[in-house]
């Protein structure tokens, strides 16, 4: 299991070594966006909770954005065929019906460094967010059914991800260990997660999604 820091030290020496620039970051612009990203304010949380943290997260972070996500501020997560875009444009701003009928929901980017969703009404009726949802949701299972532990499944460090889902996602996995740590939730079977877990999309996010938060 890799810590905080020394994800830290493995991102910083790939950097330094390779010369990389990712969106035009320099080695001190890396840490200063390392600094920022860190989560703030973990605790410990319910495993329904948890799951709904990872799976809503997860889902922004695989979305194409090319801006430093603001802690508190509203995003718009939209989906077209398997691909999201997380945007700074909300459904209403759009002038065409076929481009709100993409609209998942408004994410919200929180201290801990995991995201919630407030979903759209297009979730839960027939149509492409639900389709793209449904698809994501067996994924996500897939995924933990794969894994010994939960934790085994966290993005630590995934070179292949843009720069600042990359960045968010190492932000996540040091929450998520961290309010498991708390939980004394280290090392559970994957399997136990798995019957916690909501039974459909739209619960998963309403799980998050009405939780209170800082």
């Amino acid at each position: 299991m890799q810590s905080g820091k020394s994800v830290a030290r493995k991102a910083s020496s790939a950097l330094a070594e390779s010369g990389a620039n990712p969106q035009g970051k320099g080695l001190t612009g890396f840490l200063l966006d390392w600094e920022y990203s860190s989560p703030r304010g973990v605790v410990a949380k319910r495993a329904p909770q948890l799951l709904a943290d990872y799976f809503t997260s997860l889902l922004v972070l695989s979305a194409a954005f090319t801006f430093r996500p603001v802690f508190g501020k509203d995003y718009y997560l939209y989906v077209n065929g398997n691909d999201w875009s997380l945007s700074l444009v909300s459904p209403e701003e759009w002038d065409t019906d076929a481009r709100r009928r993409t609209f998942v929901g408004t994410c919200v980017l929180h201290r801990d460094s995991t995201w919630s969703i407030e979903p759209s009404e297009n979730i839960g009726s027939e149509g492409p967010v639900s389709d793209a949802l449904a698809a994501f949701y067996d994924g996500f299972l897939e995924m933990l059914d794969s894994k010994e532990v939960l934790e085994d499944g966290l993005p630590y460090y995934e070179a292949q991800r843009p720069y600042y889902q990359r960045l968010f996602a190492a932000a996540l996995s040091r929450s998520m260990h961290g309010s498991m740590t708390l939980g004394d939730q280290l090392g559970r079977d994957a399997g136990s997660w798995l019957v916690q877990m909501p039974g459909s999309v739209d619960r998963l996010l309403l799980a998050g999604a009405r939780e209170p938060r800082e």
